[in-house]
């Protein structure tokens, strides 16, 4: 970081400058700091258990039909700025390419590697975090995560295209690691009646936030630090998150399916719920989904009964990521190369963020209250129709700005739509044993799509610059995402996570 300040005179431009031997040491301590704490995190030998048997005869007094209590409030509060910073991170890369080409002299193609690399990142974290979440827990994981958030605030100091390459994929798998847990964490601690609508109004709220957050930096301290400012973010993101941890019980679900009873019946306790044996009363409720731990692995959501909702939930990330990356993330250089200045590309993002901001309290509560699946067939058609008003738009630029305005509103509001709900309709259409892991495959499958699209993106626009030819490839995965929900899809507004189970069954 000292070289990045050593810098200002220069325009904080590092390019062409060596690596010093100091740099090298402070990624060796960051190594070394992030292998320390992966082992400390380890989960200790369990208890004696005798698994399913010994399951079977625990009941839980009406979880679902639990009240929010002050644990739950201070429990979703700390998962929604964890969603924002999650959002924000890899959202900055659409902010720090137009200042990365300049810098680098990069063709629109050499550019795009930049996001392809963060978001292979991306993709490995969600299936490496999705795995270490059904092994050592939500809590432990989002701690994880959040140290290497710190640790890969050092993209910014990289001099060389290529040493920010590598560094911005670790960025990607710290940023892939959080969003499947979180969610899976809050299908597990949110009673049913409840679930649906605050689930989804927490994605939406992180998703918008974070691109608010992101887009607002970009607007406040690009012009005046350079874009390489944006990655430092992470710093005391990363940092505010590991504070926040300790408003962060682990799952109850979790615990009983690892045989920790005595833990969860502390951590129910303080969501009202109450861990009985089998014939203590009556109002219980069987221990369902927490049944059978050896049902882990990412196999077996290939295999029936869970190989439509993997087929399901695995196209509509895609689909999101083809539109987020592939179209939201060029946003700022299309405008550009349109005409439109950075900076009023910048406040037009951040503006249009914040204006979608109650559009989240729209799909939260059709999610919640109305249908899980008729609203996200509603968001995910918006999005294709959005991205056909861009497409008419064509090349149009600084003279458009307030048609530029409307459609930014729309794209970001039914594409925030579309990815706050898939990560709580993921959590709730698996049980407990392979919710992280598939959590982590539908974070995955919106990852992969951004892993096509960057290149897929350069291309058209090196041959049709605008917004027409890209705005029509981006949207066609859309359509068959919707496709493919209308026909395998599960409702699950209202319903028990082993209700669901049973149906999916």
């Amino acid at each position: 970081m000292a070289e990045l300040w050593a810098s200002a005179d220069m325009g904080y431009r590092l390019v062409g400058m060596p690596v010093t031997s100091t740099m090298v040491a402070g990624m060796l301590a960051i190594l070394v700091g992030i292998g320390l704490a992966t082992y400390g995190l380890l989960p200790r030998p369990a208890p004696s258990w005798s698994g399913e048997r010994a399951l079977s005869r625990l009941r839980f007094r009406a979880m679902d039909d639990a009240s929010l209590t002050p644990a739950h409030w201070d429990l979703l509060t700390v998962l929604a700025i964890g969603l924002a910073i999650d959002v924000m991170k890899p959202a900055t890369i659409g902010f720090v390419l137009p200042g990365m080409r300049e810098e680098y002299g990069l063709s629109t193609a050499q550019a795009a590697t930049l996001p392809l690399a963060a978001l292979t990142g991306t993709t490995v974290g969600s299936l490496v975090w999705g795995s270490l979440a059904a092994r050592i827990g939500r809590r432990a994981s989002i701690l994880l995560a959040s140290l290497l958030f710190m640790a890969t605030a050092i993209c910014g100091s990289m001099p060389a295209f290529g040493a920010n390459l590598a560094m911005c994929f670790f960025m990607g798998v710290s940023a892939g690691g959080m969003l499947p847990i979180v969610y899976a964490l809050m299908a597990e601690s949110v009673p049913a009646k409840n679930r649906g609508w605050l689930v989804v109004l927490h994605g939406g709220l992180g998703a918008v936030g974070g691109y608010l957050a992101a887009s607002g930096l970009a607007a406040l301290l690009e012009p005046h630090f350079g874009w390489r400012v944006l990655w430092l973010a992470g710093l005391p993101t990363g940092a505010l998150m590991i504070v926040l941890n300790r408003w962060v019980p682990e799952s109850p679900r979790f615990l009983l399916e690892r045989g920790r009873v005595g833990e969860a019946d502390q951590v129910m306790a303080r969501y009202g719920v109450v861990l009985e044996g089998e014939g203590d009363g009556d109002g219980l409720e069987q221990l369902g989904d927490a049944v059978v731990p050896s049902q882990g692995g990412f196999g077996r959501l290939f295999r029936a009964p869970y190989a439509s909702q993997t087929l399901t939930v695995g196209l509509y990330g895609l689909a999101w990521g083809m539109v987020n990356w592939g179209f939201i993330t060029f946003l700022p250089t299309i405008l550009e190369d349109s005409g439109v200045s950075g900076a009023s590309s910048g406040r037009l993002l951040f503006l249009s963020a914040l204006i979608a901001v109650p559009g989240t309290l729209v799909v939260a509560y059709l999610y919640g209250c109305w249908s899980s699946k008729k609203t996200m067939l509603v968001y995910a058609s918006a999005t294709v129709l959005t991205l056909v008003g861009f497409a008419a738009l064509g090349r149009g630029g600084a003279a458009d700005q307030a048609v530029l305005t409307v459609l930014v509103v729309l794209l970001l509001t039914s594409s925030g739509g579309v990815i706050s709900m898939l990560s709580p309709y993921t959590a709730e259409v698996y049980p407990t044993p392979l919710r992280g892991t598939g959590s982590g495959l539908a974070a995955g499958s919106s990852k992969v799509g951004g892993m096509l699209a960057p290149s897929l993106t350069a291309g058209i626009l090196a041959f049709s610059p605008g917004f027409t030819a890209v705005g029509l490839v981006v949207a066609a995965p859309t359509v068959v995402a919707v496709a493919v929900l209308t026909r395998m899809g599960l409702e699950t507004t209202g319903r028990s996570l082993v209700d669901i189970e049973h149906t999916a069954r």
